[in-house]
């Protein structure tokens, strides 16, 4: 039998992570997306950008029920509750983060009446190209296709049909039964069995820890804290480094080709989230992730790269995958990405801003990080003048971008902040007339007749990006010019009060379409109007912008308020990013991280 599925919404999913890899569930209880043993690996389930012939496991009970879910509190462990004519009961599903295996886990319990239930796991690794060869090995259905196998241990008898292995059985109140999916190298036997139910109580026990750690106890703390558990899952845990999301290809408009993989580390997006967590306490997580950064990007600062793979893989070439529908017909889907190889000013600022917040934050400096920083600034001295594919990784050819002249002031900036106060070593008279020099020099070229900044030298398009002045310091936010450019992006670049990037045929840029507003910069709006004292305007966008959530407090990159739904990769690092820091900055009696960065806190 093969349940039937509606049309779907990006925001039906709920995310399991494992610090490792990720798997999305839907609201009925089907898992359509599972990447082992890594973020980046082919995916075994990929009905999410296909249909289930490509790969899912649904776990529900036959017929109408109506179901609600929740995690665990300050878990990333998923509780769905069904309610049937005849019962209750609970599916409880959980990526497994302690032991060296990767294992994905669901317990079921009946909680009233009997309630009859349907099994159905269709593996179909290499993003759903290949069907495996499955076997029983006594207590043990195993599925094996190249280097990669899965092993299902269950009590439920379960049987073959159609290329699907099924079980239909029975849960009444007070039974408890449970599934253990568990990957490994089809070279290698399989992994042990376990008791389901106790690793089950191990891992919600070890996100509680973690979670415990969050030190920002002010105004919106359960909402900062969930989004830091979703920040936490985007991690790797063997390396540090942080995924901007754990999907490719979900669209940022339905039907459209705005479709990315984004499975790996942005240096912007995990600075980004780096500044959130040192600002919430978590800094095991930011000194691991320098770490990380500094085996990344050790060598000739001339082949600095945006982005990397998850150990620091520099090769990410992008093909598509022309056997996937994509979500909802959007096509195509693609792994990979190409703008691994292009050139973005901004990534030097980002990173040496971060490395400046996280020895402000108490991080012990590391001289390794600081020589690769030097360096970093060698280079952008001589390169910072050149033109770039900006923020918004642009495939129409680069430009002068306003975001990246900015943050390379921010990199010299913070330069010269690091060798007085920290006592490391550097050329901060240098850097400093460098700093001044770019500083006048968007100042001059980068403002129109009005006063408000553009997107780039000479354009008169507007960009969301340009909202991160005041933020960075850059200037302080009573300058006419801050003012007149954030009010300019609040009449033109706003649909239902949420911002835009950019005005797509404004700016060219080179891939075509429509797309939502973006939820980043929706909260550097919330985050600059604070910053120039107009909090209740700043409180009010915020709070709408917790209602975009799903029901388990997840968000997309983007947002489109004409159909009410959320749309690109998900969850996605920037936007959790954006609410957990503009909550801190909201605080009365915090210092958020938009004043940090503008070095106008007391610190």
């Amino acid at each position: 039998m093969t349940i039937s599925r509606p049309q779907r919404r990006i925001e039906d999913y709920a995310l399991l992570g494992d610090c490792r890899s990720s798997a999305l569930v839907s609201r009925a209880g089907s898992v359509e997306w599972l990447c082992f043993p890594r973020f980046d690996s082919p995916a075994c389930f990929a009905a999410l950008v296909g249909d289930q012939d490509n790969g899912c496991w649904s776990l529900a009970p036959t017929g109408q029920c109506e179901s609600e879910r929740s995690y665990v509190p300050d878990t990333m462990v998923l509780t769905t509750t069904h309610r049937s004519a005849t019962g209750a009961v609970e599916v409880i599903d959980a990526l497994i983060p302690v032991g060296p295996t990767h294992r994905l886990v669901r317990v079921v319990r009946g909680r009233a009446g009997t309630v009859r239930m349907r099994m159905e796991l269709r593996i179909r690794f290499d993003y759903g190209s290949i069907v495996p060869w499955v076997r029983r090995d006594g207590d043990t259905i195993c599925a094996t296709a190249g280097p990669d196998a899965l092993a299902l241990r269950t009590p439920v008898d379960v049987h073959g049909e159609d290329l699907t292995t099924v079980a239909d059985f029975e849960i009444s109140d007070g039974d408890t039964t449970w599934f253990d999916l568990a990957w490994h190298p089809s070279h290698q036997p399989p992994p042990g069995p376990i008791d389901a139910p106790a690793v089950l109580e191990e891992t919600v026990r070890w996100w509680q820890r973690w979670a415990a750690q969050v030190s920002y106890d002010g105004r919106y703390r359960d909402e900062v804290r969930a989004s830091l558990l979703v920040l936490k899952a985007l991690t790797f845990a063997p390396t540090g480094a942080i995924v901007a999301a754990p999907t490719t290809s979900l669209p940022e408009w339905i039907g459209g080709t705005r479709t990315w993989d984004y499975r790996y580390c942005w240096l912007r997006d995990a600075t980004f989230t780096l500044l959130a967590m040192l600002e919430a306490g978590c800094t095991d997580e930011a000194a691991h992730w320098r770490d990380w950064l500094i085996r990344a990007i050790a060598g000739d600062p001339a082949q600095l790269q945006i982005m990397y793979g998850v150990a620091g893989e520099r090769r990410l070439p992008e093909t598509e995958l022309d056997w996937l529908d994509g979500f909802e017909d959007s096509r195509p889907v693609r792994v990979g990405n190409g703008a691994h190889d292009q050139l973005q000013l901004d990534i030097v600022g980002e990173v040496i801003d971060a490395m400046h917040q996280a020895r402000s934050n108490g991080l012990e400096p590391d001289p390794v990080a600081w020589e690769i920083q030097k360096h970093m600034l060698k280079w952008l001295e001589h390169n910072w003048q050149q033109p770039d594919e900006g923020i918004w990784e642009v495939r129409s050819g680069r430009a002068h971008f306003t975001y990246s002249k900015v943050m390379a002031w921010v990199a010299f900036d913070r330069g010269v902040k690091a060798i007085e106060p920290h006592g490391l070593d550097g050329h901060a008279t240098r850097w400093a007339a460098v700093r001044d020099q770019i500083h006048a020099e968007i100042c001059e070229r980068a403002v129109d007749e009005s006063g408000v900044f553009t997107q780039s030298y000479g354009s008169t398009a507007l960009d969301a990006s340009t909202l991160i002045i005041p933020i960075v310091g850059f200037l302080p936010p009573d300058d006419p010019r801050v003012i007149a450019t954030i009010e300019a992006i609040q009449r033109n670049l706003t649909v239902d009060g949420l911002v835009q990037r950019y005005r797509v045929d404004d700016s060219g840029d080179g891939v075509g379409g429509e797309e939502g507003t973006f939820l980043l910069c929706s909260f550097w709006l919330v985050d600059a109007l604070a910053i120039l004292g107009r909090h209740d305007e700043a409180t009010k966008l915020y709070e709408r912008l917790l209602t975009l959530r799903n029901d388990v407090g997840l968000l997309a990159e983007e947002y489109d308020p004409r159909s009410a739904r959320q749309l690109g990769n998900f969850p996605q690092a920037f936007s959790h990013v954006g609410l957990a820091s503009s909550a801190i900055t909201l605080c009365p009696t915090h210092t958020g991280p938009s004043e940090c960065r503008s070095d106008r806190s007391s610190s």
